[in-house]
């Protein structure tokens, strides 16, 4: 189950980023059709294979492998940051001023891919 949530997500994140799958091949070192083969699921990545792709697509192994589908371990980072707001421009912070800049950076990172 694990290698099929791999194929998907390295076909979506590939095909959001406008790479084409030789593109990908090639930044993975790989032949194209050993990239065929990973994304149609019929060939199992290595751990260095999968930390590339981690690294190319700047996302967890574990988003990759579908046990999160949080992106990156960085996504709790954004709550951390916001919440240690105190003041901006000499104003304090208030709770819906954190909830806006929440909203506002999750909206960002989201549609920044």
């Amino acid at each position: 189950m694990e290698q099929n949530n791999l194929a998907v997500r390295i076909v979506d994140l590939r095909e959001k980023r406008g790479m084409t799958q030789t593109e990908l091949a090639n930044k993975m070192g790989l032949d194209k059709s050993i990239m065929s083969k990973v994304e149609n699921g019929t060939r199992k990545v290595s751990s260095d294979e999968l930390r590339n792709l981690s690294n190319i697509f700047n996302v967890s192994a574990d988003y990759l492998l579908g046990k999160t589908n949080k992106k990156s371990d960085n996504e709790l980072s954004l709550d951390e940051a916001v919440n240690s707001v105190m003041s901006f421009e000499g104003r304090p912070v208030t709770d819906h001023d954190r909830q806006m800049m929440k909203s506002l950076w999750k909206s960002y990172l989201e549609n920044k891919e």
